[in-house]
């Protein structure tokens, strides 16, 4: 068509679509957030409805769905180049087999500079999000264990405080626990991790086991690792586990565990990260608990945020609000979970909810220790713990030290298979 014959209303048309598509946000997009933290979801719905103010055009759709069904998912979905801009929430060590892969992007400049300021994360954090110095998550927030109790349970039991050694912590197992008039435990007196959740029960084993002054994998000098539970401390971890299960009968694999049943008062002390707080003020408002740090020291399993797309201006701005201190206290507060940010004043929750105190304010010797970020670690765990299972089952191991060591002598050749198969074992 030459210029000058288009009719009237076709010229109008047209140059009001242009005007339309030179006003158009250039930065209009679709973020979907995957996530392994049900309770999160409005976390993020919360810095979505923030970003707007920047991004008005920006579609955030929240997808969080239980932790190993987003691992799975995340699998699926990376390997097979999944369409759409992803904002990723990953523990680092879980997120290391991507990096690896490079599935997943590192972080633009400014990003870095602000997750590498020590004023906003220790190194710890850092390095968790990090991969030979590149930095390529966001940390947000982390999982970090301490004990739960039931102040009023303590108070019948004749017991002052929570236990302050493992010792204690079977001898407060066995006054704790409720029994009906056939001797059958109905009320556990230490909830144990005995089944589900795949590689939970090996994580969880290794926080009994650090507190006997072992671990579950300790690293050689040439940077390699090895299995280091088949010894003294792990019998004692396995065996304290036997013995409460078996000989003591305060536990049992049918007995309701976990924090439903801390919520129910159906066991008076277990093991868990901060998030029952939040949780447990939605569900047990009124129930009277404590916590404690543990005698020796916490897992910390740091998480962090990732991007699928480099380019994606909008994702790692998320990334950054979702780091803003307003969600941070707020997510503390409604949440639960511990952010990973150290410039931001957590006073008014601490003080509001003291639970929260245990996570806070530990011993100046208190340890840390996290999963290796090696790739195979999730294998790892996940083998380990069918191990610990099976083994929690046989009753025959509770009082034979010697059966007890061969087990875990087993397992340990099982581990250490796995990282000579990815050339990780130290020699």
């Amino acid at each position: 068509m030459k210029v000058g014959t288009m009719k009237p209303l076709a010229l109008a048309a047209s140059l009001a679509s242009a005007t339309m598509l030179a006003a158009a946000p250039a930065h209009a997009e679709t973020l979907t957030v995957w996530s392994g933290f049900p309770e999160m979801a409005p976390f993020y719905e919360r810095v979505a409805e923030a970003l707007k103010q920047d991004y008005p055009d920006l579609e955030v759709n929240v997808e969080a769905i239980a932790l190993r069904e987003h691992e799975k998912r995340i699998a699926l979905g990376l390997t097979s180049g999944a369409g759409g801009v992803k904002v990723i929430e990953l523990a680092g060590s879980t997120a290391q087999r991507y990096i690896e892969n490079d599935l997943l992007p590192p972080v633009p400049d400014d990003l870095a500079d602000f997750v590498t300021d020590p004023e906003n994360f220790g190194e710890f954090f850092v390095e968790s999000a990090s991969d030979d110095g590149t930095v390529y998550g966001v940390p947000l927030f982390r999982g970090q264990g301490a004990l739960f109790y039931n102040v009023d349970m303590l108070e019948a039991a004749g017991l002052d405080g929570p236990p302050a050694t493992m010792a204690e912590y079977t001898d407060y197992a066995e006054k704790l626990t409720q029994r009906d008039d056939n001797g059958n435990p109905t009320v556990s007196g230490w909830s144990l991790r005995l089944s589900g959740g795949g590689q939970g029960i090996a994580e969880k084993f290794w926080i009994n086991l650090f507190q006997f002054g072992g671990d579950l994998l300790e690293q050689t000098d040439d940077g390699k690792w090895r299995a280091a539970y088949a010894n003294e401390a792990g019998r004692q971890a396995l065996k304290q586990y036997l013995q409460n299960v078996h000989t003591l009968n305060t536990v049992s694999e049918q007995m309701p565990a976990d924090a439903e049943a801390f919520q129910r008062e159906q066991t008076a002390m277990f093991i868990r990260e901060s998030w029952v707080i939040g949780d447990t003020a939605a569900k047990a408002p009124d129930l009277n608990y404590a916590t404690a740090p543990l005698p020796e020291g916490s897992i910390a399993l740091a998480v962090n945020l990732y991007v699928s797309d480099a380019d994606s201006e909008a994702a790692w701005a998320f990334t950054r609000e979702a780091n803003e201190p307003e969600h941070l206290v707020w997510m503390l507060e409604n949440v639960g979970w511990l952010p990973n940010r150290a410039n931001v004043d957590y006073s008014p929750v601490t003080e509001a909810i003291p639970q929260f105190s245990a996570f806070v304010d530990y011993p100046a010797d208190y340890e840390f220790f996290t999963l290796p970020a090696i790739g195979p670690i999730e294998e790892i765990l996940t083998r380990f713990a069918a191990q610990l299972t099976r083994a929690f089952g046989d009753a025959s191991l509770a009082e034979d030290d010697a059966a007890i060591d061969a087990y875990l002598a087993a397992a340990a050749e099982e581990t250490n298979r796995i990282l000579e198969r990815e050339g990780l074992l130290a020699q």
